[in-house]
Parts: structure tokens; sequence; C-alpha cells
């Protein structure tokens, strides 16, 4: 198995990384990917191919397929199994969390239909992302690491403020979110 592919465990995964992406010769986060399912030294993999619209360069990104595919859940967002996710580390995942939970109102009244399934989609990816960081604590360890972010951005939100990436905040966290999503 290539070890430099890493493992992309949903296709919303994949996609939110590429999103996350800015172009490495302008900067751009704005890419259209397309993707093809491929086989990469033997293993299968996904290739997301899109061209830069600021500069033209062609980006290309390729990702282990998982051995058991999970389909897109109806109603809500998932973006991998119960392993950690190899494209993202935990502080990532707590700041889009942050994104995401910060684009619902207080107060759903106000919102027409459209808005609403919106706000409920931008509270279930929340609740989603903030799983995905629970998901790097093993059994039995309270508290992440700050090697555990292995990114400028992930440690940028665990030296901010550490204690969010406890298992007690986490999980009230997680937990909030979940009532808001059943009041919606």
């Amino acid at each position: 198995m290539p070890e430099a592919l890493p493992l992309a465990r949903t296709n919303a995964e994949a996609r939110l990384f590429l999103q996350l992406q800015p172009c490495p010769r302008c900067g751009s986060a704005d890419c259209v990917f397309r993707s093809t399912v491929v086989t990469v030294d033997g293993v299968l993999a996904g290739r997301y191919r899109g061209d830069c619209p600021g500069c033209g360069t062609v980006r290309t990104y390729e990702f282990r397929v998982p051995d058991e595919v999970l389909p897109p859940p109806a109603g809500t967002v998932r973006f991998g199994a119960d392993i950690p996710s190899e494209l993202m580390d935990p502080g990532v995942w707590l700041w889009y969390s942050d994104i995401c939970g910060s684009r619902v109102p207080a107060d759903a009244d106000t919102l027409d239909e459209q808005g609403r399934r919106a706000a409920r989609h931008a509270l279930a990816t929340a609740l989603a992302a903030v799983e995905e960081v629970l998901k790097f604590l093993p059994s039995g360890v309270e508290r992440l690491t700050r090697s555990a972010c292995t990114t400028e951005r992930g440690r940028a939100i665990y030296d901010r403020e550490p204690a969010r990436l406890t298992r007690t905040r986490l999980e009230a966290v997680r937990d909030a979110y979940a009532q808001r999503l059943e009041a919606w």
C-alpha cells in the first residue's frame, strides 16, 4: 500500500479537505473538483482533479478508498467511521465545527423553509465535526496533547484554548449541538 496515499473515509471528508486547501500557486480556495475512482500502485483510490479559476493550475489529489464504503446518511452528516481522520487533525475539525455552528441563528422563527434547512445542515455538520475530534481521544484519555494537532491551523486552535480539546468539553459541545438539532 502506498504510504503517501492518505485515507479519505468518505467523499464528504475528501470534499471538505479539498475545500480547505488553497491553490499552491495563487492561494485561491475556489476550485471545483471532479472525482474518479482509480488504482494507484494496486490500491483503490479516489482521484480529485480541478483547475484553479484564479491561475489555471491543475490541482490533483488522491486518497485511498476505505475497505468498507460508508454511504451518506439521510438527513445528517458523517465524515467517517470510528477511526480518526488522516486528512485533518483534531484542531482543524474543531475549527470547522465552530464555523458551522456560528452559521446557525439562535431563533429558527426568523427563517424561511430554505433557511431552516441550511441552518439544520450547518448544525448537523458542526455536530459531525465535533464527533470527529472525539475520535482522536483513545478510550480512557481525557485530554488531547498538542502533538495531536499536526497542522498550523490545528496547533493555533490548541494553543489558543487547550481546554477545549478535553473529552469533557467536547462531549458537552457535542451534546449541546445534538439537543439543538433535535429542537430544529
